[in-house]
């Protein structure tokens, strides 16, 4: 009776598990005087198209509408093959910015995440690994 009790506690465990993990692929990030929230439609981010939501606020957690924000990512070179480096423009609508990024392939990508406000440029770096 113990081992069912386990294996229905273990299976239940593990479907709520999935759940949790089934959701946006999330990173926050502190730059200059900007606190930074990117998120992949995807989780875990895929090869091929995925969708990249940018939002953006100053210290007292107002959203940040006046900024352009350009994403750069890549993958290094590798033994017969050689960089590949792309950039999307993220469109603004309202207090949240999109932008399309397509991984050609899985493994490791290297985004960086370039927000122009007032001249200056303030980037946010994380890897990510596409399956």
């Amino acid at each position: 009776m113990k081992k069912v009790k386990s294996a229905v506690f273990l299976a239940i465990l593990f479907i709520f598990s999935g759940i949790a993990m089934a959701g946006e692929y999330q990173v926050a990030k502190k730059v200059d005087d900007l606190d930074v929230a990117i998120s992949l439609d995807k989780n875990p981010p895929v090869a091929g198209k995925n969708m990249m939501t940018i939002a953006v606020k100053d210290n007292a957690g107002k959203p940040v509408t006046d900024v352009k924000i350009r994403v750069d990512y890549g993958m290094p070179a590798m033994p017969g093959m050689p960089a590949m480096n792309y950039k999307s423009d993220a469109a603004g609508s309202g207090t949240t910015f999109t932008a399309p990024i397509d991984f050609s392939m899985s493994g490791a990508w290297n985004v960086a995440v370039k927000i122009l406000r007032q001249g200056k440029t303030s980037t946010v770096k994380f890897n990510v690994d596409a399956r």
